[in-house]
């Protein structure tokens, strides 16, 4: 489930619905796909291509996007943090930027360019997002550091980010609410504990 949140007001949305709502203004597509019992999170690129050809090939029909992959980023990937760093200050791609979170969580920021406030959305598992092309954003993980995405493209080229030069991502902290949201500030929380007085 998506956690949407406005810093600027401190707002946040937790319902598919409202924050469907919410992106659709913005251009930004959002849904939720069936996962539970579907496949294995860990099964190979090809097992999971496979397991969601009908939303894909549904999206390639209706996008005319013509390949897709599978993204695997965890803390073990060689370098991660200089691969982060090329997407997570303001940036836009020439094509649409379409994920389906297969396992883990990432955070998208987007800069509407009508001056209305900063905003992010968090993904987890079966959560859905199409970014348009042109739209600037910047991308991070949250604190597991873990992400695994289908990735749909017309041409991977499009995908390169084109860089802003504005500073404005340094100024947000990647602040994920999933599970355990303070775990990104580095405290995890187990259970909540009452104190008698």
């Amino acid at each position: 489930m998506a956690y949407l949140r406005i810093p600027a007001t401190d707002r946040v949305i937790d319902d598919a619905d409202s924050i469907r709502s919410f992106l659709l203004p913005h251009g930004i597509h959002y849904d939720r796909w069936l996962v539970a019992g579907r496949i294995d999170r860990d099964a190979s690129q090809e097992e999971i291509l496979a397991a969601y050809a009908p939303e894909v090939t549904a999206l390639m029909q209706s996008g005319g996007y013509s390949a897709a992959d599978v993204v695997n980023v965890t803390p073990a990937v060689p370098n991660m943090q200089e691969m982060l760093n090329k997407f997570n200050q303001e940036h836009r791609h020439a094509e649409d930027e379409v994920r389906f979170i297969v396992k883990g969580h990432g955070i998208f920021y987007i800069h509407p360019e009508n001056g209305g406030d900063v905003f992010s959305i968090e993904l987890e598992e079966g959560d859905f997002i199409n970014v348009p092309a042109g739209t600037k954003h910047w991308f991070d993980l949250c604190a597991d550091r873990t992400i695994r995405a289908i990735r749909l493209f017309r041409d991977q080229a499009g995908w390169t980010p084109l860089y802003t030069g504005d500073a404005i991502a340094s100024g947000y902290q990647p602040l994920c609410f999933g599970p355990n949201p303070m775990a990104v500030k580095g405290i995890k929380v187990e259970q909540a504990v009452s104190i008698a007085a």
